[in-house]
């Protein structure tokens, strides 16, 4: 069980990089926040990149644990991607991509940071994949597509558009559009009688030949 000293700074540690962003992270910000010593980051976490690393976890964690039964409620790629807009809109008011966008800046030149964000995505693209599993299976499309590839392309897509709504609101406006029709698209395709699923198959394997 966690204590509640390191419950604090893990919450602490969230919290900072939620609004100070991974350049604002100290131990003695980390601590001042969490309204401790900041001698106590270091006899509980031997390091602040160690602290980090729990923050990033535990974030993750809340966040997927958050949308679970959203997700198992998903029937269809179109679903997934109108459960991705419901995950952006909370995401946009808790800040919870936004410290995951924040440790993958600092894991650009920190060998322990880039682990905890890598797997802080893989607690994503963990779900996503159960998702793609479970919505493509007995489609055209499951026989030609990396299933596990496809669900860490959209955990970083959905990443990607957060980071790009903080620059270009219209554009990822723009993005998540583009997702829906493509989600239309592929309604069309999962909604084929057999003979045209054949064909579909057919040049499918002809053009990944």
């Amino acid at each position: 069980m966690v204590s509640d000293t390191k419950q604090r700074l893990i919450n602490a540690a969230i919290e900072t990089l939620r609004t100070r962003g991974i350049t604002g992270v100290s131990a003695r910000n980390v601590a001042a926040a969490a309204g401790v010593n900041q001698a106590l980051v270091f006899y509980h976490f031997g390091s602040i990149d160690q602290l980090l690393a729990a923050a990033s976890a535990t974030a993750a964690a809340r966040r997927v644990e958050a949308f679970r039964e959203r997700f198992a409620q998903v029937d269809s790629l179109r679903d997934l991607l109108a459960a991705g807009r419901e995950l952006h809109a909370a995401e946009r008011e808790t800040g919870g991509v936004a410290v995951l966008a924040q440790m993958l800046a600092g894991a650009q030149h920190d060998p322990a940071l880039s682990a905890a964000a890598s797997a802080a995505l893989e607690l994503w693209a963990t779900e996503i994949e159960q998702v793609l599993d479970r919505v493509l299976g007995g489609t055209p499309l499951a026989e030609f597509t990396d299933i596990p590839g496809l669900a860490r392309a959209v955990s970083a897509a959905f990443v990607g558009i957060e980071l790009y709504e903080g620059a270009d609101p219209q554009g990822a406006g723009a993005a998540l559009e583009a997702l829906d029709r493509l989600g239309v698209l592929l309604e069309v395709l999962e909604g084929l009688g057999p003979v045209a699923t054949r064909a579909l198959r057919a040049n499918l394997r002809r053009r990944s030949r």
